[in-house]
């Protein structure tokens, strides 16, 4: 059994039982949220003891070199010490500059922060509230091209990030960001392999901005998206998709939705369109971001029509606590 120490106080973890876990059980109120390793609000820092690969997961090179774990993925093996850290040295301070509809339940979030923050399209970053709240959302801009963050959001039942956004929350406000996270971006050097990019919903965020940024990059191999909803209204950017394809020929776009009528949408499942469309993934680098029983499917499928496991880069969207 291993013990934690924590503020002066020894405590004794339960088997397989996470650092956040055991201290939230003996009363302690550890800063928390989406409890996966997503939103990095669980930060802490290790001062004695080995630290998990899995607990340093998504964190800086120059983080993990200084013992910084992430509370809800560090399962201790041996007995450690932790110790809370200042949260805010890793924040940015952002202003909202626009929050503009993309359809009828998708707002596009525009925050300018007040210093540069090195990121790529398609990584996630974290907004922090005042109040504290955290929510994840994938980069949909491009850096060097959009002046902005932009981020996609949907609005959620009795969700309270979603619900300020959408309720008309005022430009000018402030917000922290924190991040960026994730491996999921467009990386140069290989300018001719063909791409595959799947997503549903909000999903298409990451993947826009990925594929301008292939695009902008001069990528020149053959770039498929595909993008589904359950009905053709939760399709969204689909005149500057198609405009876009225009502008590059080797950009095919591919609308579709589960039900419903629309010129131009293809009425099929998202998985099923993009893998008739594109049998044989031998040689693709593939990227999948939405919903997470569509992410899996998706992993799974693409492997099976050939894609490398180490050419599938996937982001799945998980809910967060009410």
């Amino acid at each position: 059994m291993a013990h934690i120490s924590f503020q002066g106080e020894r405590y004794s973890a339960s088997p397989g039982e996470s650092v956040l876990d055991c201290l939230l059980r003996h009363g302690i109120a550890l800063s928390h949220s989406c409890k996966s390793g997503v939103c990095q609000s669980c930060i802490v820092r290790a001062t004695s003891g080995e630290i998990p690969a899995k607990a340093q997961s998504g964190l800086r090179d120059t983080l993990r070199a200084q013992g910084y774990a992430l509370a809800c993925s560090f399962i201790p093996e041996s007995d450690v010490e932790i110790a809370l850290i200042d949260t805010e040295l890793l924040r940015t301070r952002a202003q909202i500059v626009g929050i503009d509809p993309l359809n009828a339940s998708v707002m596009q979030l525009r925050v300018r922060p007040e210093k540069p923050i090195e990121h790529r399209a398609g990584q996630y970053m974290n907004l922090v509230r005042d109040d504290g709240l955290v929510r994840s959302y994938s980069i949909a801009s491009v850096p060097d091209e959009d002046e902005d963050l932009c981020f996609h959001v949907a609005l959620v039942a009795d969700g309270r990030m979603s619900g300020w956004i959408h309720s008309g929350v005022a430009r000018g406000a402030t917000i922290e960001i924190l991040g960026p996270v994730g491996n999921c971006f467009y990386v140069p050097g290989a300018s001719e392999q063909p791409l595959f990019l799947a997503g549903t919903g909000t999903g298409l965020a990451p993947l826009f901005g990925i594929v301008r940024d292939a695009l902008r990059r001069g990528h020149t191999g053959t770039v498929h998206l595909f993008h589904g909803s359950i009905r053709p209204e939760g399709l969204y950017l689909m005149d500057e998709l198609r405009a876009l394809a225009i502008q590059f020929p080797n950009l095919r776009y591919y609308p579709c939705a589960l039900q419903g009528e629309a010129e131009g949408v293809s009425i099929v499942p998202v998985d099923q369109l993009s893998l008739k469309t594109v049998p044989k993934l031998n040689g693709h680098k593939v990227y999948l971001c939405g919903h997470p029983d569509f992410v899996r499917m998706m992993q799974r499928k693409t492997f099976l029509a050939g894609a490398s496991l180490a050419d599938i880069y996937a982001d799945a969207f998980l809910p967060s606590p009410s």
